[in-house]
């Protein structure tokens, strides 16, 4: 018994790489990242198994699996009449049919090769170049002459120039790299203190430039946008990750981690935790999930602010759809798999989005999901609770909808694989969970995305600003060094100097402050 023991517990590590091999997506991430060993990161359903297929690649025909007998509804599951109710209310039947993934040919990645000499500086500015830099001098300049016709001369001012401005940037930037609360720290003498940076520029011509930093100076007549002040820099970047990058077929819509550095908040006082002022907006990302490159920025301004804040938004999902179809414009025709969240999983948003190219694999919650259109008895959970791994499945047109059972009902919506392809979740400690193919990518691919969030904090700016278009201009810096990074590890620059993230940020600070060519003379 325990040789037989021993065995299932040498084949478990086997069938997890077996199963990470099948998916590109989670391949990719080890490779980038350098990913050692599978975590579950506390997800419920976590990885793969080696017995069902990739949804990251196009499969042939008679490389995909013969779809088996579904397996029989479990305890708890609606009767005949229940059943007969649904279909004939909504055309929802618990007949299942099988059906091929939608096609991808596309093998994604950078879309320009550079060069093994390539700096951090260089893949920094595929997404901010210097003509929007030079833009940012003129605007700032204009601004700091508007200011003082009103409000009198300022005799300590000098127009900023572009060394100036890049100089700006990266102090700004080495605050995620030091994680200090404020970027007046390279000049104090303590802890945080940088004697290097802080001799390139006076902290009393930082705090100028800083006073009146802009990058846009005047409103026009016809703005009507909360976000002008910054729209013109967001438009610029989204153009650049578009023509630096095409995605992998699976990709996430999510609310990226934009808050605190989880550090900082660990040593904060109560006190000064209340102190904080809550964000006036909220940042959704469209995210590749092979690499962790966000492909998607949309901010959405909260109305007047109000005390209940973000959660108020959590019980919109009209306002989370619009979301959604916001973040996928630029995706129709591709045949992308999105996966969502409860907030914007609806059927209503997935067939408008297949008619588009674009299919869907969301998690689904009766509490915070808009559940128009969908069969009621799945909805609902049953007197007695099934035993893990049995499931549940009804089917309309392309779309499934599943209620799977560990440790409580998980529910899917998809219209991305297919409801008979079984798959499976592997727990360290408790083994192989079945369960239906969707279940599993959506596991898979939600895990890496967790991974990932935890990565781009690295690079948060810890500067924080009153006015709101100056936090959402810093977010997307911190967003663009981080796209810069994947690029940088997927190119033959990546083997040449093998810096880590925190590496490749501080030759980034180093290169704006003018000090990285310098630095051999040391």
């Amino acid at each position: 018994m325990a040789e037989g023991g021993g065995g299932a517990r040498r084949r478990a590590p086997a069938l997890l790489e077996a199963a990470r091999a099948r998916y590109e997506s989670l391949h990719i991430s080890d490779d980038v990242f350098g990913e050692s060993g599978p975590d579950s990161g506390g997800n419920p359903f976590y990885s793969t198994s080696a017995a069902s297929h990739s949804s990251s690649a196009a499969s042939s025909d008679d490389e995909r699996e013969r779809p088996g007998p579904p397996p029989p509804p479990p305890p708890g599951a609606p009767d005949a009449q229940e059943a007969e109710e649904d279909e004939a209310g909504a055309g929802w039947s618990a007949t299942l049919r099988d059906r091929p993934p939608p096609r991808f040919e596309d093998t994604g990645g950078p879309t320009r090769k550079m060069p093994p000499s390539a700096s951090a500086m260089d893949f920094f500015q595929l997404f901010v170049p210097d003509n929007v830099l030079k833009n940012m001098v003129v605007q700032t300049n204009m601004y700091a002459k508007k200011f003082q016709e009103r409000f009198g001369s300022d005799g300590a001012w000098a127009e900023v120039t572009l060394t100036e401005m890049k100089a700006f940037l990266g102090y700004m930037i080495s605050t995620s790299i030091s994680h200090c609360e404020s970027v007046l720290s390279i000049w104090s003498g303590g802890f945080y203190s940088n004697r290097s940076l802080a001799l390139v520029m006076s902290q009393a011509r930082f705090e100028k430039i800083l006073k009146y930093f802009h990058v846009v100076a005047f409103r026009s007549s016809q703005t009507t946008h909360g976000l002008y002040k910054v729209q013109p820099f967001l438009d610029s970047l989204q153009n650049g990750f578009d023509s630096a990058f095409r995605p992998s077929q699976t990709q996430v819509l999510h609310e990226p981690l934009i808050d605190e550095d989880p550090v900082f908040i660990a040593t904060c006082t109560e006190r000064e935790l209340r102190k904080r002022k809550k964000r006036k907006f909220s940042l959704w990302v469209r995210q590749c999930s092979s690499t962790g490159f966000i492909i998607q920025i949309y901010v959405h301004l909260k109305e007047g602010g109000g005390p209940d804040g973000l959660d108020a938004l959590k019980n919109k999902p009209q306002l989370h759809s619009m979301v959604a179809r916001s973040l996928c414009r630029n995706a129709a025709g591709k045949n992308y798999i999105i996966f969502t969240g409860p907030s914007i999983t609806s059927l209503t948003l997935f067939e408008e989005l297949e008619k588009q190219e674009i299919y869907c694999c969301g998690l689904l919650s009766p509490r915070k999901s808009d559940c128009t259109g969908l069969p009621p008895s799945m909805l609902s959970n049953p007197a007695t609770p099934p035993a893990r791994g049995q499931h549940r499945i009804k089917m309309k047109g392309n779309m499934s909808l599943i209620c799977w059972y560990n440790k409580g009902p998980f529910r899917f919506l998809t219209n991305a694989y297919s409801p008979v392809q079984q798959g499976v979740i592997i727990k360290r400690k408790t083994g192989e969970i079945p369960c239906p193919l969707a279940v599993e990518a959506f596991a898979a691919h939600l895990s890496y995305i967790c991974k990932y969030d935890d990565k781009y904090s690295k690079y948060f700016i810890s500067h924080k600003p009153n006015k709101t278009w100056q936090q959402v201009f810093w977010f997307a810096i911190s967003i663009a060094i981080n796209n810069a990074y994947i690029l940088y590890k997927m190119s033959d620059a990546y083997h040449v100097k093998r810096y880590s993230r925190a590496q490749f940020g501080e030759s980034l600070v180093r290169e704006l402050l003018g000090l990285e060519e310098a630095s051999p003379a040391h």
